[in-house]
């Protein structure tokens, strides 16, 4: 395919981002239509490019991790939006968290200030006809520009609806019946506040999310089974408690290395909060997505300790989630098949996480600009076997379309070990000895192809001082 001079890109948030900066510093010039703040989103709360509308963390930067390899990889790519949240950084164990405010601004003003990149503050209804196009409308994609999309490809709907977890003021909080610390980090110390629970307080948390009142099944969407795909990850907090009593103890309450300073005990069950910004003014309740009426939440959340007066900056609720069946809708070049020349990237395509969509809207631009790479990415890298995960016959030569088994139901992806080749040989040592030569193998298959060193490519202070042993 020859070389475009231009590109529309329709979408604002990180893939539709990452792609126009990319595409941009290649010498390509672009279009990018977002759509807000005239249409917001029942999430977004701001008219800013790169809006996180859930946490705040991107999830792991120790590079033996299958995250922190992932970032490896796209520092060495030039990921500007990676690049972003660095420079955004605020403390958070060993997670990339970001000051969400300042993450948004910072790409906002450098995508007004790049002279090859046009902005049009514009909803997308209907599918324009401009090519090559970028569709990273994510999961919150306009309902008319999903249903044309879907008319055209002729592909079932997928849908579900995502919880946002409560965000509380930190001056709202008592102090004094919490405590500081991470997981496996020293006693007394860390970036995350944590709410300490025994056990009598435990079940009467779980008891409470069982008969809170929720808000109610959106007709014509959540009412039809077909229609919602509820993807793990995202589960609300009371529908976790809806699996067993015993399931947010060994979920996102687990107190797992985390010792309470001023008893000398490990709590039952303890709910983490994390720090939203710089200053630690406001807290998110780590975990907590949720859909009970706001009102509940008032009632529920302020019996745990410390929070009898908290103040909520941001309750949680839901948003819609639309994303495409990858393995039968994409071609090998990542393009949709019922229509050559668009490509969707970012969260739409079926991948779930930060990282991951930083990671298609930075391949999608990649592939569209004047110099792409003679292949796809290798499948023992960390692009690539996410990659391998939406188009798994693209990384078979003698496949031009999947097979049986790529037809099953397809559920977002998030990039984990699981998703990596198997090694060729038995490796002895354990787990940890096990993804040490993942990470090995992936590092010398990157370097081959895109060319940068093995070394480890992550900013310094990466994170990992709060880390055990056993996870480094």
């Amino acid at each position: 395919m020859k070389a475009p001079d231009h590109v529309t890109v329709v979408g604002g948030g990180l893939a539709g981002t990452e792609a126009a900066l990319s595409l941009s510093r290649s010498g390509v010039c672009v279009t990018l239509c977002e759509m807000r703040p005239d249409t917001l989103t029942g999430a977004h709360r701001t008219g800013n490019l790169a809006e996180l509308v859930c946490s705040n963390s991107l999830k792991s930067v120790d590079p033996e991790t299958a995250h922190g390899l992932l970032k490896e990889e796209l520092v060495a790519m030039g990921s500007f939006v990676l690049e972003a949240a660095f420079q955004c950084r605020i403390p958070g164990g060993g997670a990339l968290v970001v000051d969400r405010d300042r993450f948004s601004s910072t790409l906002t003003t450098r995508v007004n200030a790049d002279p090859n990149i046009t902005v049009r503050r514009e909803r997308v209804d209907r599918i324009p006809p401009d090519r090559p196009l970028i569709l990273a409308t994510g999961p919150l994609t306009a309902p008319a520009l999903s249903e044309d999309l879907l008319a055209r490809i002729g592909s079932d709907r997928l849908s579900f609806y995502d919880a946002i977890s409560p965000v509380v003021d930190a001056l709202s909080l008592d102090l004094s019946k919490l405590f500081r610390g991470d997981r496996y980090g020293t006693p007394g110390e860390g970036d995350y506040l944590n709410i300490p629970l025994d056990e009598e307080d435990y079940r009467t948390l779980v008891e409470d999310l069982l008969h809170g009142e929720r808000v109610p099944p959106h007709e014509g969407v959540e009412d039809r089974p077909e229609a919602l795909r509820a993807f793990e990850a995202c589960q609300p907090v009371e529908s976790l408690a809806d699996s067993g009593p015993q399931t947010l103890a060994f979920g996102p309450m687990r107190p797992v290395g985390l010792v309470d300073p001023r008893t000398g005990r490990t709590p039952y069950a303890v709910v983490q909060l994390r720090a939203e910004n710089r200053e630690e003014t406001a807290y998110n309740m780590v975990g907590f997505q949720t859909k009970l009426r706001y009102s509940e939440q008032d009632r529920i959340f302020r019996k745990l300790p410390g929070l009898s007066d908290v103040q909520f900056l941001r309750y949680g609720s839901l948003h819609r989630n639309t994303f495409l069946d990858a393995p039968r809708v994409l071609g090998p070049d990542l393009s949709l098949r019922e229509l050559p020349g668009v490509y969707p990237t970012g969260q739409m395509v079926g991948v779930e996480g930060y990282t991951e969509s930083i990671a298609l809207g930075r391949l999608s631009a990649l592939y569209l600009s004047p110099a792409p790479p003679a292949s796809l990415p290798p499948a023992t890298t960390a692009v690539g076997a996410l990659l391998r995960a939406l188009v798994p016959f693209a990384y078979r030569p003698e496949a031009l379309s999947p097979g049986p088994e790529e037809t099953a139901p397809f559920s977002p992806v998030n990039l984990h070990f699981g998703l990596f080749p198997p090694l060729p040989a038995r490796v002895r040592g354990g787990k940890r000895e096990r993804r040490r030569a993942i990470v090995d193998r992936a590092r010398r298959d990157f370097a081959s192809w895109w060319g940068s060193p093995r070394e480890s490519l992550l900013p310094e202070e990466s994170g990992r001082r709060h880390l055990s042993p056993e996870r480094r």
